[in-house]
């Protein structure tokens, strides 16, 4: 698969992985069960397959499934319902937004959450 998948689409990174596979759409649509041309709409940026079956695509393509949340612009029904009940969460995406962090700054905050919990699960 590409190297540089940072300025890629979700259907981009789905396309390169199934060409790279060498699957044709029919030949995935089966896989799925879904139809070619709602992969095709997948494919062409038309739509965003809900969270399980990015979770399957990601599974056939080994590939990184909160990467493809996230190109999809999907959250997952957890981080909203969390986001809802935790008005800190919004405010801390709306602070992430607001300065711009860039993918290497989003890395570093992901691991101090991991380590936070980490903390968090020893203290219990």
């Amino acid at each position: 698969m590409a190297s540089n998948l940072s300025n890629k689409s979700l259907g981009d990174v789905v396309r390169e992985a199934r060409a790279s596979k060498g699957l044709s759409l029919r030949q995935l649509a089966l896989h799925l069960n879904k139809t070619p041309s709602y992969l095709s709409d997948i494919e062409n940026d038309r739509r965003v397959p809900a969270e399980d079956l990015l979770r399957q695509i990601a599974r056939v393509f080994s590939l990184d499934f909160d990467d493809l949340m996230a190109r999809g612009g999907r959250f997952g029904e957890d981080t909203v319902r969390y986001v809802m009940k935790t008005p800190a969460a919004g405010s801390l995406f709306r602070r992430v937004t607001e300065h711009n962090l860039q993918e290497g700054d989003l890395k570093k905050l992901a691991k101090f959450t991991e380590r936070l919990a980490s903390r968090k699960r020893h203290d219990k």
